[in-house]
């Protein structure tokens, strides 16, 4: 089976990747700074449990870090390298933007050497729906202008694309950029909306609702987005001449962008409502006004995934909730 270099799998969303590829026999070498941005106890249980499973070894260190991812990588000899890992939060990046360029960009920077110094057959790379910014027309789709970031962890994202686009010029690295639409499931995070609202509402402190509960996002469920980027894996992009209907391959590079979301806006007021009926607790809500750098709504066009894959996500909400739910409430012992 294939070998595959996966970065971030501490992480939320590279936990569950690693987790489905060592099942269907993949050879996954981790790589995760465990940083302490939130819990780390979190971050070093999803570690064990991989750690557990057959065909999986992990090396703890940052990206920026002079040669080590180089030297990890060239050791491994991955086939594929699946970039996870990066400094994540919209609300934290106007607090520490700093922390953003060294992991973000200076991390990515040195992923995309090791890929070309070892000319894998194919570069997968996390952006993020905020890329989109300030575009008001939706559903969101990847041939859509995005220029106009409303945050520097969104500005740092967007580089990544340019960024991963000149190298696949260059050195004809097949590469694919995917663009995340609020992924949320067990073992999430705590800095995002469902952890801290479930933690709120079990806790019995008040929940913050910014913009006074006006907004919608695209929520993805984990588990259906790393089943897209598992089949993505295999869309290695090629030549123009391999482009099919609305694709994003570039005509200078093996490089495509493509959205991974549940295509299907859902109001706050509605998720949150979905977790006060899983719980059975009504939630203290505290209303406030929109965030710095926050946008009112996200909403994936996912038509060229399922061009490609043939997959669509379609986890309904509720049930992605109710999972959550359970979880936390077995892991927090609630």
């Amino acid at each position: 089976m294939k070998r595959v270099l996966i970065t971030g799998t501490a992480g939320f969303i590279g936990y569950f990747l690693a987790r489905l590829l060592l099942k269907e026999g993949f050879v996954v070498h981790g790589y995760d700074a465990i940083t302490d941005y939130y819990d780390v106890t979190l971050k070093e249980r999803r570690n064990q449990r991989l750690l557990q499973m057959p065909g999986y070894a992990f090396t703890q260190a940052t990206l920026e870090e002079p040669g080590t991812f180089e030297r990890v990588a060239s050791e491994f000899a991955p086939d594929m390298i699946v970039h996870l890992a990066g400094q994540a939060g919209v609300r934290y990046s106007l607090e520490n933007p700093r922390a953003y360029l060294d992991s973000n960009i200076v991390g990515t920077f040195n992923v995309m050497e090791a890929a070309r110094q070892l000319e894998v057959e194919h570069l997968l790379m996390a952006s993020t729906s905020s890329v989109y910014g300030a575009n008001e027309e939706m559903p969101f789709r990847e041939t859509d202008k995005a220029d106009t970031p409303l945050t520097f962890y969104a500005a740092t994202k967007k580089a990544n694309e340019a960024m991963a686009h000149s190298y696949a010029h260059l050195w004809q690295i097949p590469t694919t950029m995917f663009r995340f639409f609020t992924v949320y499931g067990p073992w999430g995070r705590p800095d995002m909306a469902l952890f801290k609202f479930t933690k709120g509402i079990f806790d019995g402190t008040p929940i913050d609702i910014y913009n006074h509960g006006d907004m919608y996002r695209d929520f993805t469920y984990v588990e259906d987005l790393v089943r897209g980027i598992r089949l993505l894996m295999d869309a290695v992009p090629g030549g123009p001449e391999t482009a099919v209907e609305g694709d994003t391959l570039s005509p200078a590079a093996p490089c495509r962008v493509v959205n991974i979301g549940n295509s299907d806006k859902v109001r706050l007021m509605d998720f949150i409502e979905a977790i006060e009926a899983e719980t059975g607790i009504n939630a203290q809500r505290n209303y406030m006004d929109m965030q710095k750098g926050d946008v009112f709504a996200t909403w994936a066009d996912a038509s060229l995934l399922k061009t490609l894959t043939g997959y669509a996500p379609q986890t309904d909400v509720r049930d992605g909730v109710a999972r959550f739910v359970a979880w936390y409430r077995e892991y927090y012992a609630v």
